[in-house]
């Protein structure tokens, strides 16, 4: 099996467009949303196996990250990169690219980033299972090395109307 994902593709759709003029906040998600159901389908986690098992993943953190804004139309690729497996849980990131509409080549630098936890749920028991071998093995197979800006979360706000810890109380002038 390949140790890379093929790039998910997509194009931007009109009603996608806020009142900015590019790609509403709500649609990169969904887009990255798209982009999960690839690598499920991928690695055998797929519309099948769900109704078959009863499982599916479900994302317990996300932190996505807006770099660019994306115009109308504009046609989008989403590389995938998983950064971690263990027996229930998966750790991976999305990057988005704006690319040429021709050739499907990326015109440039990443315009979003989303980094995904995630755990694999019977959901008829309401909590973690164990990944089938199979999936976790292909998984497994896919983990690369994390970028530099993965796992650093939300920045801080420093200064006289911040308190430590986001302790109540806290505004934001």
């Amino acid at each position: 099996m390949s140790t890379t994902l093929p790039h998910f593709r997509q194009t931007v759709r009109d009603e996608w467009i806020d009142y900015n003029g590019h790609l509403s906040e709500a649609y990169y998600v969904l887009v990255f949303g798209f982009a999960t159901d690839a690598l499920m389908d991928a690695v055998g986690l797929d519309a099948e196996y769900r109704a078959g098992s009863g499982c599916s993943l479900y994302t317990v953190e996300a932190h996505v990250r807006y770099l660019d804004e994306v115009a109308r139309g504009s046609q989008l690729a989403i590389r995938t990169r998983v950064l971690g497996v263990d027996a229930k849980k998966v750790r991976f990131l999305h990057e988005m690219y704006v690319c040429e509409a021709s050739s499907g080549e990326p015109l440039g630098d990443v315009v979003a980033t989303e980094e995904l936890f995630t755990l694999h749920v019977d959901q008829a028991a309401g909590r973690a299972a164990p990944l089938p071998a199979a999936a976790r093995e292909r998984l497994t197979g896919l983990v690369a090395a994390a970028p530099e800006w993965a796992g650093r979360g939300i920045r801080e706000v420093k200064g006289p109307s911040s308190r430590p810890g986001g302790a109540p109380g806290a505004t934001l002038e």
